[in-house]
């Protein structure tokens, strides 16, 4: 089937808080294709946000991720990264945890793991 064309609009999809120990975080899935589970979102973290308590994260898919605004610093490597900056994380690949100080807004796009 795949994800549903859409030509440009507004995202009518209510943002709704991400799974997890950790409030403030919440994500507005924009296009998700039901049969391979593979979907296209906005992410955002509000000010202050630090996802330590979930510990790091590993996929079994590959996500790609792109920061629209804010910053957001990898707790275990100590780097910060800003608005501009783009990842590409393979199945497997573990990142995290989280921390932003000014909030975060962020383009994400996952695909499942090939079988």
């Amino acid at each position: 089937m795949g994800k549903p064309e859409f030509e440009f609009h507004l995202p009518s999809a209510d943002w709704v808080s991400a799974p997890g120990a950790v409030a403030g975080i919440w994500k507005q899935v924009l296009a998700t294709d039901p049969d391979t589970g593979a979907y296209t979102a906005l992410t955002r973290y509000e000010a202050g946000v630090d996802t330590s308590a979930n510990g790091t994260v590993c996929h079994d898919y590959w996500e790609e991720v792109y920061i629209l605004d804010g910053e957001l610093t990898d707790v275990r490597l100590g780097q910060t990264f800003r608005r501009g900056m783009y990842a590409c994380r393979p199945p497997g690949m573990v990142h995290g945890p989280w921390q932003s100080a000014t909030g975060v807004l962020m383009l994400e796009v996952c695909y499942p793991a090939v079988r």
